[in-house]
């Protein structure tokens, strides 16, 4: 026994291989950045990614490149274009991040913020705030996004009551503490969007799907500053992450304060959550997908793992909302549909291999 924990506690402490994970990280960032482009390039005023990132630096890093774009491409470009990639980053920042957390927490490889249903959650803030107007009210830019916070940690916390039994959080009962709480806030989602003016369901619902449009540079700042928060607290956590991954008996050995961790992590995952569905509705799978993917990329340790889920799911939801809005132009897709189409295979694919076998 000692020996085995000991092998645990060197796993724990073992330096970073760091050529290997800055290679797989630097690999990413470079997809990203290549997606991001694309991205914006993309539409019925086609632009190239060489222009795109000219003009982009142009302006964000003032490279004096000889003027070859004209100013309707630079119109496009900076205020419709790269406001809506950039919500498609931060909501897959956020996603994908808060996905991974769930899962290594929950032990669970389907766990994500939509599947335990904080995305619900934030999205019934949201729906109230809408329905109160508090976007024009004295709240401001700031009142659907508290809200939604708001909705994601109420969530969070209704199922942390549900699954704690005498301090202790158990990580199946609060996976289906949160199917439950998933289905109940839907239901009242639902209650309210049909007793909302007739003319603006359809918007609502469309928003529910999951859908990306050129936000406000206000509440995209803010979204971000939410987001940056809470990656930053989850990142924080890493090495105790790691720690639990052994289990939370080890962990305990090792130093770790497990309850208190978990509480952290859920709250920090209910903050990011909440800011992106305030803009973007309930986009799910992204937090399943990725990071899957990472984890057999770049291993479990989050100390790159968040890192280079946050990069991944920024990148994946970049080209996923991309594709909803090319692929049947001049009409658009929700994203929600596009990331649904791969997710759900993909969920059966997870449920097959890991669950199936053993019934």
């Amino acid at each position: 026994m000692e020996r085995t924990d000991s092998r645990k506690s060197k796993t724990f402490q073992a330096h970073l291989p760091y050529q290997k994970w800055l290679i797989s990280i630097s690999g990413l960032g470079f997809l990203a950045i290549i997606v991001f482009c694309i991205a914006c390039g993309m539409g019925s005023v086609s632009i190239s990614p060489w222009t795109t990132a000219k003009i982009l630096t142009h302006h964000w890093l003032f490279i004096p490149w000889p003027v070859t774009w004209t100013p309707i491409e630079e119109t496009i470009l900076l205020d419709i274009r790269v406001p809506r990639v950039l919500l498609a980053l931060v909501a897959g920042i956020s996603l994908a991040s808060s996905g991974s957390v769930f899962q290594s927490l929950l032990r669970n490889p389907l766990a994500d913020p939509f599947v335990i249903g904080v995305s619900t959650g934030a999205a019934l803030g949201a729906i109230i705030a809408m329905a109160l107007n508090l976007q024009a009210s004295a709240w401001g830019v700031w009142g659907v996004p508290l809200l939604s916070f708001g909705g994601g940690l109420l969530t969070i916390l209704l199922i942390l009551a549900i699954a704690q039994n005498r301090g202790k959080v158990y990580a199946q009962t609060l996976l289906l503490a949160g199917v439950i709480v998933n289905a109940f806030f839907s239901a009242l989602i639902m209650f309210i969007t049909s007793i909302m003016d007739p003319n603006r369901i359809q918007t609502y619902m469309f928003w529910l799907i999951g859908h990306l449009d050129s936000p406000d540079t206000r509440l995209l700042g803010v979204c971000s500053l939410y987001v940056a928060v809470g990656w930053v607290i989850l990142f924080a956590q890493s090495r105790a992450l790691n720690a639990m991954s052994f289990g939370e008996e080890t962990a305990i050995q090792l130093g770790i304060r497990v309850e208190r961790t978990k509480r952290i992590a859920f709250v920090a995952a209910a903050l990011m959550a909440g800011a992106v569905v305030s803009l973007s509705g309930i986009i799910g799978f992204i937090g399943l997908i990725i990071p899957h993917l990472i984890r057999s990329l770049v291993g479990s340790d989050h100390r790159v793992l968040l890192p280079a889920s946050a990069i991944g799911g920024g990148a994946f939801l970049m080209a996923a909302d991309t594709l909803a809005r090319t692929v049947i132009a001049p009409t658009e897709l929700p994203v929600g549909v596009v990331t649904a189409l791969f997710g759900a295979p993909f969920f059966l694919y997870i449920l097959r291999s890991r669950y199936w076998k053993h019934f």
